[in-house]
């Protein structure tokens, strides 16, 4: 049986990743190859809001050369939001707005790169088109550099920030060891809510026992200021000095957060608590507890968007993926997201890709397993190690100008012409 005819949309959700224009590309240039089934390829300008405000641009206009250019450049060249759709009950109206601009446009292809919440959003869409008899496919591409997606070994995004987060540790670390006579102490936050994948991925940077980082805090791990505070004395004593890299997440034994930004920022639009100066807690019971000087430094959205450190094996999976989305459509698969499976036949490593549920998938975190954490609860082990080396490997591609910079891509966005006859507020 021959694929189904017509329009694809493409659009990119949640916080920006060094690789998520990848899994782009890989949508955008497999779709436009296969013109017989795709009729035509369209991005959503800022993720499911340019749906429901139908601002669609064709992407089948652009240069491409610069389409091609988003494998070499990070951040969400489409635009992305964080607009929370809810159940089906509670957001009904939004659901059946989406549906509406797609019949008004004939889309009958919907790509949606994301994360948790993103597949949740997809799966919904994914129902009611199919309780109103609306021919649609559906497919989900992960995509988070917080690595917590369940049914899939890796998420795209995570070795590019595992990299950054080795690095800069590697760095600071040696900042740290060339002062310890005056900075004692140094605190590295780094992004993870729930799950800890970005800071144990520091773990990457200790080569011998005296390299950063000393400490790993995980928000698997409860945090225990008596017991935290016994451990920077020890490094201390052993060192003369101590870097720790922390989760945003850290929790305290009783599961609260050890730096919530509470009244002053809130929820997020996903309902996720905002958070923030994990670092500098951890550095106030450091040096109250410990008495030496401690400094914090925070990378913030520079770890997601760090191009000039991703990995190259990073940006092939993330290619992969949006291709394998494309594949999988045309097959006549809806409503699941690519998965990526590791072969477990041993060296070298192997990568390929499977596809899951998304109902399976939508809102449900992936936390570091047991194993993956030494005895002390300040660590990893060589499980982990095992685990995440395969996936920082390789420097990814740049093109760089005669100014000494990167050249990452820049859409024209051409916009096409709004069909459905009404604004819509969201």
């Amino acid at each position: 049986m021959s694929a189904m005819k017509g329009k694809a949309v493409v659009a990119q959700s949640g916080g920006p990743t060094a690789v998520i224009n990848a899994s782009a590309a890989g949508v955008i240039e497999t779709a436009l190859r296969n013109d017989s089934v795709f009729t035509g390829v369209y991005g959503a300008y800022n993720g499911i809001l340019g749906v429901l405000t139908e601002e669609l641009f064709d992407l089948g206009r652009e240069d491409p050369a610069e389409i091609s250019r988003l494998k070499r450049s990070p951040s969400s060249a489409l635009g992305s939001c964080r607009y929370k759709l809810k159940d089906l009950a509670a957001s009904r109206a939004d659901y059946e707005r989406i549906l509406e601009v797609f019949r008004a446009h004939d889309i009958r292809y919907f790509f949606y790169a994301g994360g948790n919440d993103s597949m949740d959003t997809a799966d919904k869409l994914a129902q009611l088109a199919a309780e109103i008899d609306y021919e649609l496919v559906v497919m989900g591409v992960p995509k988070t550099i917080d690595n917590d997606l369940g049914f899939t070994d890796h998420c795209p995004g995570y070795g590019s920030v595992a990299r950054y987060t080795a690095v800069a540790a590697m760095e600071a670390g040696r900042d740290t060891e060339s002062l310890w006579t005056h900075d004692t102490t140094t605190v590295q936050e780094v992004m993870g809510r729930n799950a800890g994948w970005i800071a144990a991925s520091a773990a990457l940077a200790r080569r011998t026992e005296e390299d950063a980082p000393h400490l790993i805090l995980l928000p698997e791990v409860p945090f225990v200021v008596e017991k935290f505070a016994a451990d920077v004395s020890d490094c201390l004593a052993r060192y003369n000095r101590c870097f720790i890299v922390a989760g945003e997440g850290v929790k305290d034994e009783a599961g609260n957060y050890i730096a919530e930004a509470g009244g002053t920022f809130g929820q997020d639009a996903f309902g996720h608590k905002q958070l923030g100066g994990a670092g500098e807690a951890i550095r106030a019971i450091v040096e109250e507890k410990v008495k030496v000087k401690c400094r914090t430094q925070k990378p913030g959205t520079a770890q997601r968007a760090a191009m000039h450190v991703a990995s190259a094996t990073d940006v092939a999976e993330a290619y992969m993926v949006g291709a394998a989305a494309v594949t999988a459509a045309m097959a006549g698969t809806t409503g699941m997201m690519v998965s990526l499976v590791r072969s477990d036949d041993g060296e070298p490593y192997r990568c390929t890709t499977g596809l899951v549920e998304l109902a399976k998938v939508a809102n449900a975190e992936k936390p570091i397993p047991p194993e993956f954490i030494n005895p002390a609860g300040n660590g990893m082990t060589e499980a982990f190690m095992d685990y995440v080396r395969p996936l920082v490997q390789g420097q990814a591609e740049l093109e760089i100008a005669p100014d000494g910079l990167p050249v990452y891509a820049r859409l024209a966005k051409h916009m096409v012409e709004k069909k459905t006859g009404r604004e819509y507020a969201v």
